[in-house]
């Protein structure tokens, strides 16, 4: 079996590789739970542009020679964020939620294709993700459906907890919100 590869990029060069993933996204991401046509990954290419632009933003790549199997993106919670706003069913303190654009790295996206699932390559897009990182703390959200059951045992495994139900955006569906020390 090949080698997988991991490369990381950062800002201008995170941007630059969109074109690299979005056939791996597109694939990903047509599966249940999340079931997107074109006009959904239309809306990804257009937010990965904004998000690319963020501070602290980095991408790490998988391959198996060429071809991307997996990825994962993220970057620093700005001061203005309203990451946890969208909490649901929890008010958490003032404590928690403050933010000064580098307490808080979220992972936007992690993502393996299928052939490539229960390898130990989510695992290591997430260790070379956060590899480098100064925030104190890091939080993601995920699928409470069964199809991201795996997604989220892995999370919990690494250390997360579930702080909550995110609504993210008016036709968003439900997530659950984790959040883990990185100290």
């Amino acid at each position: 079996m090949p080698e997988i590869t991991y490369s990381r990029y950062a800002g201008a060069d995170a941007a630059d590789q969109l074109d690299a993933f979005v056939p791996a996204y597109e694939e990903i991401y047509v599966e249940p739970p999340y079931l997107e046509g074109p006009r959904d990954v239309a809306e990804f290419i257009e937010h990965y542009a904004v998000q690319a632009r963020r501070p602290g933003m980095r991408l790490v790549l998988a391959r198996e020679g060429d071809e991307v199997v997996g990825f994962t993106y993220g970057y620093y919670l700005a001061s203005d964020t309203r990451w946890w706003a969208n909490l649901q069913d929890v008010q958490l303190p003032a404590e928690v939620t403050r933010e000064d654009g580098l307490r808080t790295f979220v992972v936007i996206e992690m993502a393996v294709r299928k052939p490539w699932r229960r390898q130990g390559i989510s695992a290591a897009l997430h260790g070379r993700l956060l590899d480098g990182v100064t925030a104190e703390r890091v939080t993601l959200t995920v699928r409470p459906e069964a199809e991201a059951a795996a997604a989220r045992t892995a999370y919990l495994s690494w250390g997360y907890e579930v702080v909550g139900t995110s609504h993210p955006w008016d036709d968003a569906p439900l997530y659950d919100c984790l959040l883990r020390p990185l100290s």
